[in-house]
């Protein structure tokens, strides 16, 4: 579940990569600021290593500045994570579970996590990430080396495809200590268009 949901929280980090250098703290608050909603479809594929195969999911994610986020696994499976400001709803075919984030120290930390991403926060600061950035016609890919040691027993590296056209990320890759390898692709992007308010609710 957490790898998941800092992978969420990269696909929502505002296009900072411009140019091949990291542009300055402004910059960055600006294009996070443009962006108040977001919607699209995902295809995620994860690698293990060990079995030599791929599990394939389909789903749909809405984002509302800047604490609102609902991501819906739609096939081959259903499962839907819900962050509503201080609250999560974790809901399978089976069963619906609500969580305070703030008396629960996980919850807690992923929605930090993924707001500090939201902002560039995380991006930014060389305590979180080592950052290279390699220039391609169509793309930069950022590569980042965690620096904490909590995510460096998760992962050996991150990812990112920024589009230069789209100026955001459209995919991101997240491989594992082990070699296990999750990439999740954004397919249909909506920026900035209205979301149903139920989507966001929690009972």
């Amino acid at each position: 579940m957490k790898r998941l949901l800092i992978a969420l929280a990269f696909l929502l980090t505002p296009s900072f990569l411009l140019t091949p250098v990291h542009a300055q703290q402004k910059e960055i608050q600006q294009a996070a600021a443009a962006v108040k909603t977001m919607q699209c479809d995902f295809v995620q594929t994860k690698t293990l290593r060990l079995l030599n195969s791929q599990l394939v999911a389909h789903g749909r994610m809405y984002y509302q500045q800047s604490d609102r986020l609902r991501w819906e696994y739609t096939e081959p499976y259903t499962y839907t994570f819900l962050l509503n400001g201080q609250k999560v709803l974790l809901k399978n075919s089976r069963r619906q579970d609500v969580v305070d984030t703030s008396q629960n120290r996980l919850f807690r930390e992923i929605a930090h996590i993924m707001m500090q991403s939201v902002t560039g926060q995380s991006l930014t600061d060389s305590r979180f990430f080592q950052c290279t950035i390699a220039t391609k016609p169509q793309e930069y890919v950022a590569t980042l080396v965690p620096q904490r040691k909590d995510m460096r027993q998760m992962f050996q590296q991150i990812i990112l495809h920024i589009s230069r056209s789209q100026k955001m990320v459209t995919q991101v890759e997240l491989v594992e200590k082990r070699g296990d390898r999750t990439v999740i692709e954004l397919k249909n992007v909506r920026l900035n268009a209205p979301i149903a308010p139920a989507l966001f609710a929690i009972d």
